[in-house]
């Protein structure tokens, strides 16, 4: 399939749908505390999406049961919510889609739970960082295995793995499009990008090796080292100079600084 070009109308949809997921992990921003139940984050950011208008995207998509992937520790992706607490030094990525007058945002961001070791709060800043080195090699012109390769380049060289089997997509009118955004790859290679096209780069990274599992509910990725892993992602648009990045880390960023 070919990835579908977006009108700048359609783009706007999308900026809205994404800036709602960045205000709803604000929102969980907000409640991230030791104690906190995930299931409790979970329901909070059902009935904020809903009164925003807008859907939360991942509840039912092929079964999935929940509003939130929320993944702690060593749980790469697609973790569930549970009844069981947040504890001091965990770290919990939360994943949200929301699809708004027909057009999705995707955003994820990984909090700190408490004070948290160094070695885990560089893993959390390289992953980042590395998002953003993504987001530089995202133009038109250029190719997904650009923005792969700077990715697994600032992350490799600093001692961390990069899941192979998992990547970043396409993103609008349906939760996942072409193209497949892999966080790993040769400069040049891969998919060509055009001005109109809307992606969502979310790099997950594993303080030791990169190899994972998945859990018997068929859902939830963790590393088989069970090291903790990280994991940020922003939904943006392709112009012709730098990408247009449609989901906002600020809004989780001021709240977490007021905490």
């Amino acid at each position: 399939m070919t990835p579908r070009i977006y009108t700048g109308e359609e783009i706007e949809k999308i900026r809205e749908s994404a800036l709602l997921v960045s205000d709803t992990l604000a929102e969980v921003a907000k409640m991230i505390a030791p104690g906190v139940k995930t299931i409790e984050l979970d329901r909070m950011a059902e009935a904020f999406i809903r009164s925003k208008g807008g859907v939360p995207a991942c509840k039912g998509y092929e079964g999935f049961p929940f509003t939130l992937c929320i993944s702690v520790n060593e749980v790469v992706v697609h973790g569930f919510p549970s009844e069981k607490p947040l504890q001091e030094g965990d770290i919990i990525s939360v994943d949200c889609v929301i699809e708004k007058d027909g057009y999705h945002g995707d955003s994820a961001y990984t909090f700190t739970v408490g004070k948290v070791e160094e070695p885990v709060l560089n893993l959390l800043t390289a992953t980042k960082e590395s998002l953003y080195k993504g987001i530089e090699q995202a133009r038109a012109g250029n190719r997904t295995g650009d923005i792969g390769n700077a990715v697994q380049s600032h992350v490799e060289a600093r001692g961390y793995g990069v899941v192979r089997e998992l990547c970043g997509h396409g993103v609008g009118a349906r939760m996942h499009e072409k193209p497949d955004v892999l966080n790993y790859g040769k400069k040049s290679s891969g998919t060509l990008l055009k001005k109109g096209m809307v992606i969502a780069v979310e790099p997950m990274i594993t303080l030791g090796k990169r190899d994972i599992g998945i859990a018997r509910n068929g859902w939830e990725v963790y590393t088989r080292d069970g090291k903790p892993a990280a994991h940020f992602e922003h939904s943006m648009a392709i112009t012709e100079g730098a990408a247009e990045v449609l989901s906002d880390f600020e809004r989780i960023e001021n709240i977490l600084k007021s905490k």
